[in-house]
């Protein structure tokens, strides 16, 4: 009896083990799941960014406005007859410069009772 019991279990084993580890077996079936999950994750990206450029490429193709904003943003271009204006940001050095100034007069002025000065723009 215990031979029977003993074989039993060992043919058992055997049956199993392709069923767990084999090439069709649950632990590469969970695996190659993981790998579909992912996979559909990057195409659900690509197939978003696939619209955008569509959408970019049907918009240059239909109107002159998508160009007209490239130009002008990208190449930097103008119309004919129109005038170009860019107005330059503050130094930096200047901005470090002027707010300690600016502290120093609102500390004096709340000292004595007054509303604090505002700093004049000089450029």
């Amino acid at each position: 009896m215990r031979w029977l019991a003993v074989a039993l279990l060992v043919v058992v084993a055997l049956l199993q083990h392709p069923l767990w580890l084999g090439k069709g077996g649950w632990l590469r079936v969970w695996d190659v799941d993981r790998q579909l999950q992912e996979q559909k994750e990057v195409n659900r990206a690509l197939e978003m960014r696939n619209a955008g450029l569509d959408a970019e490429a049907r918009d240059l193709k239909q109107g002159y406005d998508a160009i007209e904003e490239r130009a002008r943003f990208e190449l930097g271009m103008i119309k004919r007859d129109e005038v170009y204006v860019q107005i330059p940001d503050r130094p930096r050095a200047a901005v470090a410069i002027a707010a300690p100034a600016n502290e120093k007069a609102t500390e004096k002025a709340t000292t004595a009772g007054k509303p604090p000065a505002r700093p004049s723009a000089k450029h």
